[in-house]
């Protein structure tokens, strides 16, 4: 696995370890009751459905889940650490702030 891919592993995993990293919500992720939005958090951070369709280029940084009949999105996108424009080198942690997010396919 690339370098890349286990960056966006781990913050996916490890949603509510502080960091550097960044999640957001969607409001539609947000307005879940609270056992639904961690139902579907658990999702996110369990997903391993990745193939060449969702992960051409293998950096597991899209995908999407099917839960209670409605489709989520999450995407990781890298900045650099002042957020201000794109990553230099994403497989650099040094430099790279990775963000999260998650939402309602319907709301991208």
């Amino acid at each position: 696995m690339n370098k890349i891919a286990e960056l966006n592993d781990k913050l996916r995993k490890n949603l509510f370890t502080p960091g550097q990293n960044q999640v957001f919500i969607s409001h539609g992720v947000n307005s879940l009751p609270y056992l639904e939005r961690t139902r579907l958090l658990d999702k996110v951070q369990n997903f391993n459905d990745f193939n060449h369709a969702n992960d051409p280029y293998k950096e597991h940084d899209f995908g999407r889940i099917e839960h209670r009949g409605i489709n989520y999105f999450f995407k990781i996108d890298y900045y650099n650490q002042t957020m201000d424009a794109g990553s230099d080198d994403p497989s650099n942690p040094d430099i790279t702030t990775r963000v999260l997010t998650i939402m309602r396919a319907d709301e991208y």
